[in-house]
């Protein structure tokens, strides 16, 4: 089974939200393939069904200044913040090819992150339990999981820092857990990484995982 896999490259987060719900239509009605969209996005918070605003330490007017938005959105999961240097995928993925298993969904996509990053660098990481969710290195998130799933077909999805700045998780207190880190690629391997190839790193090894060859196609407004 082939999916289709499309860069949207460095774009708002209003703008790939409006290109996954479209799709996300298409898909749910099988009008047309499951299709990974991955993206970097401007500095943006956005706030899950369980978001609670007090996990944003920053004001909002504070945010504004330095042209940060603030986006409430139905994935589940509290706060998370995308920015460069992050890979964003959003599977837009009808799961009745896949068995009707949500657990399953989310389980391929942390053995995505643990396997290419065992295989390509040699770091050893694990998927969280019900409250850490993610994938993680040591007690440092590395990569984000927030989906939404409606007639059984997925939105959202994950979040990997590569050369994320860090600092920009001191805005938040990330997915609502106070006692945990965050870490990117580029801090773990001391280097700044190469974004081509992660992206197609990424959209390689999540294929692998869920057992569908990539089809690759230029994003074209």
């Amino acid at each position: 089974m082939e999916i289709d896999v499309v860069n949207l490259g460095l774009m708002d987060y209003n703008k790939a939200l409006e290109i996954q719900i479209g799709k996300w239509q298409r898909v749910a009605n099988e009008e047309e393939r499951d299709t990974l969209f991955l993206v970097e996005h401007p500095p943006v918070i956005t706030l899950g069904v369980r978001g609670k605003k007090e996990n944003i330490l920053v004001p909002e007017e504070e945010l504004e200044k330095m042209g940060v938005s603030v986006v409430q959105v139905s994935r589940g999961g509290d706060v998370t913040y995308h920015g460069p240097g992050q890979i964003v995928g959003y599977p837009v993925m009808n799961l009745k090819h896949f068995g009707r298993d949500i657990h399953y969904f989310v389980e391929k996509i942390e053995d995505t992150f643990i396997k290419l990053l065992k295989d390509d660098y040699g770091i050893d990481a694990c998927r969280g339990d019900k409250t850490y969710t993610g994938v993680w290195v040591g007690n440092d998130k590395i990569t984000a999981i927030g989906i939404q799933v409606k007639r059984w077909t997925t939105m959202h999805g994950f979040a990997f820092n590569v050369n994320t700045d860090l600092s920009h998780f001191n805005w938040i207190i990330p997915c609502g857990l106070s006692d945990r880190g965050v870490t990117s690629l580029q801090k773990l391997t001391n280097r700044k990484q190469d974004m081509n190839k992660l992206f197609k790193r990424t959209a390689e090894a999540f294929c692998e995982s869920f057992g569908v060859t990539p089809n690759f196609i230029d994003y074209n407004e």
